[in-house]
């Protein structure tokens, strides 16, 4: 799989995010300054138009998600769940360890 479309495109985005997370982790304040004001709006609208693919319906669920044509998706679906555990109930932990420390 590594040397089809995907597999390119993973690598790739796999790479830029680690990138600019060591940068921003490693650089001096104002390089990083400069890095999350120029990287940050692009990786929060990537992150919108993914959750935006995801929206769900009236009854809560994801189009996008459901897997057979008479079935339900989950609710809420994977991306949504993903995001809010990875930036939500993670920074809330990271903040409080960063109180305790």
């Amino acid at each position: 799989m590594s040397g089809s479309i995907f597999g390119h495109m993973e690598a790739s985005l796999q790479g830029y995010l680690a990138d600019i997370s060591s940068r921003a982790r490693l650089d001096p304040d104002d390089t990083a300054t400069r890095l999350a004001r120029a990287e940050l709006p692009r990786v929060v609208a990537a992150l919108q138009a993914l959750l935006n693919d995801h929206r769900p319906d009236a009854g809560g669920r994801c189009p996008s998600c459901r897997t057979r044509l008479f079935t339900k998706a989950p609710a809420p679906c994977r991306a949504y769940l993903t995001a809010h555990l990875c930036l939500l109930v993670t920074e809330d932990t990271s903040y409080r360890e960063h109180l305790a420390g």
